[in-house]
Parts: structure tokens; C-alpha cells; sequence
């Protein structure tokens, strides 16, 4: 098989080969030639994890187009922002979203969206799902791809030739660090990039099966472009397509398709993770997934306890990976994807890949960190293949990721550690390192020590008013400190674990318990957001959060308070 497509919403299953993709690839391609699609026009997606995504974004690549997708369920202005970047021939969109409890009318968001952009563009190819409800259809411009389809399957349609640098899609990224920033990729880098990872990172191999699970690896943002779709499909390998959420519609559904695909490798988030987490890990060792290798974590950094609890449940190693969109593949991993090789260091980011120069560097001079210390962690030039190209303007590229050191070093605006082994640990946004006299701490070793705690699902620290440390805590299973002393006793806990395995300078002034963290539509959480909060500001640019209900928790969320005969600890120079 080259595709599996499995929807929890619908109930459907597809298997595809190798001559059926390709024959579904032409008839895609043959629909978008007929409406004038040509070398180097844009195409935006709006589309849910359905084959017929995968189908349509290597229809453009036949044709020599540009595909840009826009993750489904993004607010309207969102989406005429992307259709005004791209400004393209053609949207593609489904009818419906069916991934979650409820179905999510995406043609209807398209509708709204051309409606707010500026640039209209001539045609809306539209994928029913059968899925009942009304749907409006604009005449002259609003086409059933089934009719197109009808007419161009068996078709075979040539090939356009391109340079090798040739764009092959743009795309945005997440938002974490404010407005989000388009990222263009070549056509031959991005093929030897995602070649090389499938064999030197993921140690995967041809005919086997690569699972990439919703999480980290929507077919919306850059882990499902290189791993649900470029990446298995050049190495010769089946990928699932999986549309669903990772518990619907029960928390064993990943592992009967493990179990029924026989995936050899697996692709996920630390988030993914943890929402599994809520329900237990009885569920990961009720399935027989004997033929599955490694689990790969990309987005957030995963805690360590997590890590272990699902390496242990499943049996098989848990290996983090640490890259971004503007790369598209992994920048660090851990030394050997062969599990018979050395041991692993649980929630390690690890070792750099082939072509990446990696460094970490004083945020001020650029100068090189010894090991041991913190610093940003930039990449020296050149970058390898696959990493993003200039976008329209090559200067703002420049200043933006290459001006903030000497010697024309790619910062990635993380603030990281080496330690005497060469091995890197990511200590999350550089922005978000903590100062404290003589010492400054990245937010990533605060929450690692918090999350330890047994009671504790997942945390997020930043700088809050007067410099003072604030965490913001989420218990597990949902729990609430139902009573004052409780409170206390679970503050007094975390505190004193930051303190013990990180020190004293970077003990929490506060601790505050919420119901979930903001987070971007792809998972990440949202730091920048939860620092403003913290301070009292407003969280800005907010157009890529995913859950905007959690900001409002937090912004009522307060310290819990301390009985009067609790005892008063000196601490920086105050009191608790």
C-alpha cells in the first residue's frame, strides 16, 4: 500500500496502492489543468485529513503549482490572510471536518473567507463527504470534484519538469512567537531532506508502515506535509491518514491501528500524549503492538515521566525530535534510530542531524557557550537541503532569521544547553528564559522538574509581574485541590521540587492551578500568551489559538491562599 485512510468520523476505510495513488494523482491533476492550473500557480487547500488531501497537494506537484494549506477550523480572517498571501487560481476545500464530536463545515469557513479577501480567485473545487446538511454551491465558480474526477480518471497527465529549486509549497507557521511567518520550500532540497530523515532519523524502510498521529502530524502544518505525506511516500513506505482525535471514539483507537497495519514507525506530540495520559496507560498495552519500533515525539519537549510511562506501556523506545517549520525536518535526534543501540536519555532532544552546524551561543556576543551553559541555539551556515527559502522578500528573510548574530548564524529563537556528551537539550523560546541574579533559567527546566511532581499533568512557567516566577499548574485526570490546606500542601510541593532539582533562584513566587493551557491550533503551547496574562497585559495576536477559553481561565486563576499557620520561609529576599 502506498496510502491507508482511516476516518473515526465516518467510519470509512480506504487502502490505496501504489498504481491507485498515481492514478488518483492524475485525475486530481487533470481537474486543476482544466480550471488553468499551471506552473508555478497557487493552490490553497482548506481541507480536512482525508485522502483526497494528499491526492490534490501531489496534483500540484505534477503540475509544477505551488500548494499553500490552511489548517481547517482557522478563524475566517485566517484563512483571507493565507488567500491574500498566496493569492491562488484555485481553493480546494471538503464540505466537512469530520474529526471531532461534531462535523465542522469547512466549505462554509471558505465561503466566509473569499468573502473577506481581497484577492477572489476563479474557482472552489469542493470534495463531498457525503455528510448530509446544506451546502450552498456559488454557480461558475463552486465545482463537485466528483464530476471533475469522473472525467480525467485513468487519464494520464505529464509531468512539468522543475528546477530543483523550484518552490513547492509555502505555508505558515504555528504562531507561537507572535504573528505567524510564511515559510517557502524548494522542490529537489525538500526531497533529499525528508529521503535522508526517513533513513538516517527514523530508520524506516521501504514496504514498511509509518503511522504519523493527529497531535503533531496534521496534514495542516509541516509535520503531516513531510511525514504523513512526502517523506513515507519517498521512502516507499505505506503512510495512515487518520482522521480523527487521539481518543475518539474510545483511548485504544491509535493502538488497533497499530496493531491492525502492523506500523513500524510512529509519529506523534508530547500533547497527544498527554491527553492519552487522562485516560490511563492500561489502554497502550491492550493491543498487540509488537511490530512497532519507535515512537517519535515532535512539537512541545515531553516530560520525563511521561516519556518512560509510554515507553514502558508499549514496549518500544520513545525517541524525541526537536525541528520547526522552517526547517522541515529534524534538526536534533537522538544519535541511532536502532533500538538494539545505546540507551536513551528520556526526553532528551539529543544529537544534531546530517547538513545541521548546530551551536548554542551567547544571546548577546554570538559567541560559542561551553558546555554546560545556556545560550541560544543557532545553526552555521549553510543550512542543509529543506530548510525554507526567502519569501518575496529577501531581506525580511534575512533580518529575520539571520541578523540576530555575526557571522551569518540561523537563530532559532530557543535557548538550549550541551552537555559534556555533545547532547543538546531544548529550554524552550529564547524569549521566555527567566533572570535571576547571576543565574538565568530556561522555562523548559522549571516545568520539567514541576511535572515530575505525581499529581501534575503539565505546566507552563514564565515571568509574571515584578520579575516574580509564576507557574501555571494542570493537574492530572482533571483533579481540583478541593480545599485551602490541600492547596497549599501540592504549591509547597512544586515549589520545593524546582528547588531541589533546578535551585533555589528558580523557586516559583507563585503557583497557580488551571484547567488547560493555551495552545496553538497545532498543539503548541502558547508562552507568549501566558507571560502577558501573567503580567497583566493583553495576550496580543491571538488568531492561531486554538482553545481562547483557557486565557480567560487564567486570567482568573489566582495563588492559593496560605492558612495563618503556615510556615513563613525567608526566600529571596521576601517571605511565603
Amino acid at each position: 500500500n502506498a496510502l491507508v485512510y482511516i476516518s473515526s468520523g465516518t467510519g470509512e476505510k480506504r487502502e490505496y496502492t501504489y498504481r491507485e495513488l498515481h492514478e488518483e494523482v492524475n485525475a486530481f491533476a487533470g481537474a486543476l489543468k482544466e480550471l488553468g492550473v499551471s506552473r508555478g500557480d497557487r493552490v490553497v487547500m482548506y481541507m480536512p485529513m482525508m485522502a483526497e488531501a494528499v491526492f490534490a497537494m501531489l496534483a500540484c506537484v505534477r503540475l509544477g503549482a505551488i500548494h499553500s494549506f490552511v489548517f481547517r477550523g482557522c478563524a475566517v480572517g485566517y484563512l483571507a490572510h493565507r488567500i491574500d498571501d498566496a493569492e491562488p487560481k484555485v481553493v480546494v476545500t471538503a464540505d466537512y471536518d469530520m474529526s471531532g464530536a461534531d462535523a465542522i463545515p469547512c466549505k462554509k469557513f471558505v465561503d466566509a473567507g473569499l468573502d473577506a479577501a481581497r484577492f477572489a480567485p476563479g474557482h472552489v473545487i469542493v470534495c463531498r463527504r457525503g455528510s448530509g446538511g446544506s451546502m450552498p454551491m456559488t454557480g461558475g465558480r463552486d465545482l463537485d470534484y466528483a464530476d471533475l474526477r469522473e472525467r480525467y480518471i485513468g487519464c494520464e497527465i505529464p509531468v512539468e519538469w522543475v528546477e530543483s529549486s523550484h518552490p513547492i509549497y509555502i505555508l505558515h507557521t504555528s504562531g507561537t512567537t507572535g504573528s505567524p511567518r510564511l515559510v517557502q520550500r524548494d522542490t529537489g532540497g525538500h526531497a533529499v531532506a525528508l529521503t535522508t530523515s526517513m533513513r538516517h532519523v527514523f530508520a524506516a524502510k521501504p514496504g514498511e508502515t509509518m503511522f504519523a498521529a493527529s497531535g503533531a502530524s496534521d496534514i495542516g502544518w509541516v509535520v503531516g506535509h513531510s511525514f504523513i505525506v512526502y517523506g513515507p511516500l519517498l521512502c516507499g513506505m505505506a503512510s495512515v491518514v487518520y482522521e480523527g482525535l487521539p481518543a475518539r471514539a474510545d483511548p485504544g483507537v491509535w493502538w488497533r491501528i497499530v496493531e491492525e497495519y502492523g506500523v513500524n514507525t510512529m509519529l506523534t506530540s508530547p500533547t497527544a500524549i498527554r491527553a492519552l495520559k487522562k485516560h490511563g496507560f492500561e489502554h497502550m498495552s491492550g493491543h498487540d503492538t509488537s511490530s512497532l519500533r519507535n515512537l517519535f515525539l515532535a512539537g512541545e519537549p515531553p516530560d520525563k515521566r511521561t516519556s518512560l510511562r509510554v515507553s514502558e506501556s508499549l514496549g518500544v523506545a520513545v525517541r524525541d525530535t526537536y525541528w520547526q517549520t522552517e526547517t522541515g525536518w529534524p534538526i536534533l535526534r537522538e544519535r541511532s534510530p536502532e533500538p538494539e543501540d545505546e540507551p536513551l536519555e528520556a526526553a532528551s532532544f539529543g544529537f544534531p542531524c546530517p547538513g545541521f552546524d548546530v551551536r548554542t551561543v551567547d544571546r548577546e556576543s554570538g559567541e560559542e557557550v561551553p558546555a554546560g551553559e545556556s545560550g541560544v541555539l543557532a545553526i552555521g551556515p549553510p543550512l542543509p537541503p529543506g530548510c525554507a527559502d526567502a519569501v518575496r522578500s529577501n531581506e525580511r528573510f534575512i533580518k529575520t532569521y539571520f541578523s540576530d548574530f555575526p557571522r551569518g548564524l540561523y537563530s532559532t529563537f530557543d535557548w538550549a544547553r550541551r552537555d559534556e556528551m555533545g547532547r543538546y537539550i531544548v529550554l524552550g523560546r529564547a524569549n521566555d528564559v527567566i533572570k535571576t541574579p547571576g543565574q538565568s533559567f530556561g522555562t523548559r527546566e522549571i516545568e520539567e522538574a514541576i511535572n515530575d511532581h505525581e499529581n501534575v499533568e503539565e505546566a507552563a512557567v514564565v515571568e509574571g509581574v515584578a520579575s516574580a516566577i509564576t507557574a501555571y499548574v494542570v493537574l492530572d485526570d482533571g483533579d481540583t485541590v478541593e480545599n485551602e490546606a490541600s492547596r497549599t500542601a501540592v504549591e509547597r510541593e512544586v515549589k520545593d521540587a524546582v528547588e531541589r532539582k533546578v535551585g533555589t533562584a528558580a523557586r516559583p513566587d507563585e503557583v497557580r492551578f488551571v484547567s488547560d493551557l493555551p495552545r496553538t491550533r497545532s498543539g503548541k503551547m502558547l508562552h507568549r500568551c501566558i507571560r502577558a496574562i501573567a503580567a497583566g497585559r493583553e495576550p496580543g495576536d491571538i488568531s492561531t489559538i486554538k482553545n481562547p477559553e483557557a486565557l480567560e481561565a487564567m486570567r482568573s486563576a489566582r495563588p492559593p491562599m496560605i492558612p495563618e499557620k503556615a510556615e513563613v520561609i525567608e526566600h529571596k529576599g521576601g517571605k511565603e
